[in-house]
């Protein structure tokens, strides 16, 4: 999106260092499964960064995102500063008047971020066919459409 300069898959909300994609995905570590979000705020807000999160995930499970589960699947926003943590809980808060069933999305400070191997890296560009096969299977985009209605 317009603003965003880069985008990393990585692992944070962990008590290891350097964890690699093998540990994380076994569980145990404490780690989530996250991205790093570099932009720029003249041109994309924050409250427009949270807006497009919660429109990406299912913010009703605990530790778990479609068919992937565990603790490592939950959904977080870890965030830098208090302006962040504020704008986080009052775009959760303003989510949660709107339905029925709780937010589970945690909402903490970050911590170190780890990398992860470059195979996972814009995954969905290398890996087309199978990135699709797994929305489709998983049922994440017909999940998706139920919660927050058809895309414009």
């Amino acid at each position: 999106m317009p603003g965003v300069i880069s985008t990393t898959s990585g692992y944070t909300g962990g008590r290891i260092a350097n964890p690699s994609y093998e540990q994380v995905s076994h569980g145990g570590t404490g780690h989530a499964e996250a991205v790093e979000i570099v932009y720029e705020p003249a041109k994309v807000t924050y409250q427009k960064l949270l807006d497009v999160f919660w429109h990406n995930i299912d913010p009703f499970v605990k530790n778990r995102q479609f068919c992937d589960h565990g603790d490592q699947y939950r959904t977080a926003i870890f965030y830098h500063d208090e302006k962040q943590r504020s704008l986080a809980e009052a775009s959760k808060a303003n989510l949660g008047a709107g339905f029925r069933q709780p937010i589970e999305t945690e909402i903490t400070v970050a911590g170190p971020f780890y990398k992860a191997e470059e195979y996972h890296q814009d995954y969905y560009v290398k890996n087309p066919i199978r990135y699709k096969f797994y929305r489709f299977n998983c049922g994440r985009d017909a999940r998706l459409q139920e919660i927050w209605g058809k895309k414009d």
